[in-house]
């Protein structure tokens, strides 16, 4: 009964996800879901990407959190559209809370919109919201055996940063474990290490995610001409 319950729940799920995907399509906006751990630094990482990429791309945050708007008044602070999605206790966004806050967001000016998912590497991995790819955020402070334990979303995302090298020698996370790991798991996949502190790896981060927004926005305009 609650392998049904669980099937017809991302069911129902992935149709709004679908109907979500088509509106972003239509305005060809590249919509990135990004998941990390609690303290993982995805919005230290957020607000160094827009720094880097506001005046390339029109662009958008979803805030999703438990309870406050503490991250999303970070957001705020660098002149882009942010909305806050509260949770009030869900350990994950899901296609309806994003269908929700559609209306809020200009989407005839926007190439890209950024939904930073509830510190969770489990429950957001399964709930497709509408998003063209998902990158995970892994801080080495959280230690090199997650990928083996929490496997499926290294295995849905499209790129993994792991963040936070510049304290790599304070700690005895295994960099080529680490990546021995997740190639197992997603041969291919994009991996970036990065620190928000000194900006290493930012520009490779930046470039990956621009190129993917820019690749889609292309091809929409193609196809909708």
């Amino acid at each position: 009964m609650e392998v049904q319950v669980m099937q017809d729940i991302l069911g129902s799920n992935d149709k709004l996800a679908a109907e979500n995907k088509k509106i972003f399509d239509e305005y060809g906006i590249f919509v990135l879901n990004l998941i990390g751990s609690p303290g993982a630094g995805k919005t230290s990482l957020l607000e160094k990407t827009i720094g880097s990429l506001k005046n390339h791309l029109r662009l958008a945050v979803i805030e999703g959190d438990l309870f406050t708007s503490k991250d999303a008044d970070r957001i705020a602070d660098h002149d882009v559209p942010v909305i806050q999605i509260n949770t009030s206790g869900g350990c994950h966004l899901d296609a309806m809370m994003v269908k929700k806050v559609l209306s809020k967001l200009d989407l005839q000016n926007l190439d890209l919109v950024i939904i930073e998912n509830v510190g969770n590497l489990v429950c957001p991995a399964e709930f497709n919201i509408g998003e063209d790819t998902k990158a995970v955020v892994l801080s080495i402070t959280e230690g090199d055996d997650k990928p083996l334990k929490y496997p499926l979303i290294f295995k849905e995302a499209s790129a993994v940063v792991l963040n936070k090298i510049d304290i790599l020698p304070f700690t005895n996370f295994d960099m080529e474990n680490a990546r021995h790991d997740i190639n197992c798991l997603h041969p291919g996949i994009s991996i970036i290490e990065t620190s928000c502190r000194t900006d290493n790896g930012l520009d490779q981060w930046c470039s990956w995610l621009r190129a993917a927004a820019y690749e889609k926005n292309e091809r929409m305009k193609k196809n909708n001409g």
